[in-house]
Parts: structure tokens; sequence; C-alpha cells
């Protein structure tokens, strides 16, 4: 579809508004740590060195005071990149499976069974929370970081294992059977082949498994009391009998998105293109 010059130019400035209502609260969020009391109760101020003198005590007080910041950002980061990586990993096994055998459980085929999968990611997590505590605290899981490993990773497994299913649906079959008849195995076949061509989809699965992972709140709140504590956790405990202190949030909110933000930056165009050729047919 073809727009006129003023249409391109109506469309970009669209965008362009939708881009800072976007972005606004995320500046907000940064300039909120920069502050003190003064200025976060006072006048509404947007500038820095304009509106409000900034400030790093937020900053200082968080990261070497006894706030536990850097401990639950070590938990956040270990348990978050580890669960994205084993799902994307099982994923990416479960989806090639899918897309290459026939597999038949009562009724429930191939496709049945994909949709299946990605059912159970539907289940709300508070549903199922009493079974699975009585089940880790039997098994001393609680409040660990093997804990929440298992949980983060059961929970986006079916995700994982459903972009993973729609990538390799695009990924010719024909390849496969040339490598078997130059003497690939099933398994040399799916490592030289298959994951190489899939790792624009793997690499968007990973991401999408490591968001929901790192910004999981309910397992975090249930599952853990102060060693495995992770950042959304901390940041909404940050309500003290003084009231809530807005620029210590700020700062620790600031903190919990800049990996993601960053990351999202960097592979931007690699997870678009990953979605985008899962979804193409």
């Amino acid at each position: 579809m073809r727009f006129s010059a003023r249409g391109r130019w109506i469309a970009t400035g669209l965008l362009l508004a939708w881009t800072l209502f976007v972005l606004f609260p995320l500046y907000w969020t940064v300039i909120t740590s920069l502050k003190d009391a003064r200025s976060v109760f006072g006048d509404a101020s947007f500038l820095p060195f304009i509106d409000f003198e900034p400030t790093l005590a937020a900053w200082e007080r968080i990261i070497t005071g006894r706030t536990g910041t850097l401990s639950s950002l070590q938990n956040s980061a270990v348990v978050g990149l580890t669960s994205a990586a084993a799902a994307t990993a099982l994923g990416c096994m479960a989806g090639y499976a899918l897309t290459r055998f026939e597999f038949r459980f009562g009724f429930m085929r191939n496709r049945d069974i994909a949709f299946w999968l990605v059912s159970n990611r539907i289940l709300p997590p508070i549903a199922i929370v009493l079974p699975l505590f009585i089940m880790f605290n039997a098994a001393n899981l609680v409040d660990t970081r093997i804990g929440l490993f298992l949980l983060y990773t059961m929970f986006n497994l079916p995700i994982a294992a459903w972009l993973m299913h729609e990538y390799f649906k695009q990924v010719p079959e024909q390849l496969d059977h040339a490598a078997m008849v130059d003497g690939a195995s099933r398994g040399q076949v799916f490592v030289r082949i298959a994951v190489p061509l899939a790792k624009p989809g793997m690499i968007a699965t990973f991401i999408v498994c490591l968001m929901f992972a790192w910004n999981e709140f309910i397992f975090a709140l249930i599952f853990t009391f102060n060693v495995a504590q992770t950042m959304p956790l901390l940041v909404a405990g940050q309500a003290t009998q003084h009231g809530p202190q807005w620029w210590d949030i700020a700062a620790m909110a600031t903190i919990t998105i800049a990996p993601l933000a960053v990351i999202t930056i960097i592979l931007g165009n690699r997870i678009v293109e990953g979605l985008v050729s899962g979804w193409s047919d």
C-alpha cells in the first residue's frame, strides 16, 4: 500500500506521538531517581538543571546501603538468563520434533499438541501455587535460585515451544532429507542444520522468555523470602513506615528496566526478524 506525502507525514506524526507517550514514563522514572523529597513533592518538574537540581543521593543509598539491590539484581540476572536459556533449548527441541515427526495422543495430532502446549501458558500462575509450594517446600527448594529456575523454566517452556514450532515450520524439511542422504543422523541434522537456521527465532524466543522471567512477580512473591528475592519483589516492597520513598523506588526501577532495555536495543532487529518469520504463513 502506497501513501501520499500528506499520509506519510500524518503517519510519522502519529508514530512520533505514540513514541513520546510510551517513552515518557521511562523518562519520568529516571529523572525521579535524580530528585530529592522537595523536588518530588513540589511542583511538577521535568528538566534537570533547569526545573530542579539533580542529585545522586538515591543511587548512592540503594547501591552502597543495605537495601539488597545488588543481591536482588544478581538473583534476577542469574535466574532470568539461565531459565530463559533452558526454556529456549527445550522449546527448540520440542518445536523441531513437532514439525518433523507425527505424534498421536488419542484424538490429538501435532497441531493440537502445539495448541495444548501454549494453552498451558494461559493458566493463571496463582491457580497452581499451592500444590507447587507444597512440592517445593518438601524438596527444600523454597527461597532458592534453583527453585526459581525450575519455576520460570516451566512457566516459559510452553511459549518457547510454540514460538519455535512456528519458526521451524518455515525451515524446509528438504534440507533435513538432503543431509541425511549424505549420511548425517537425525541428531546431526538438528544440531548442524536446523539450529543454525533457527538462530533468529531462538534469539527472539530467548528474549521473550527473559522478559517474562525478569518481570515475574507472583512466583517470586510466594516462593522467595530473603535469599532468592528478585528485583520486582524488592521494588514492590519499598513502602516503609514513612511512606513510599519515590526517589529510591525510581532508582531501583531504573536498574530493573535498564538491562532489558539494552538487550532489546542491541538485538531489536533480530527479535523482529525472528518473530515475523515465525508467523509469515
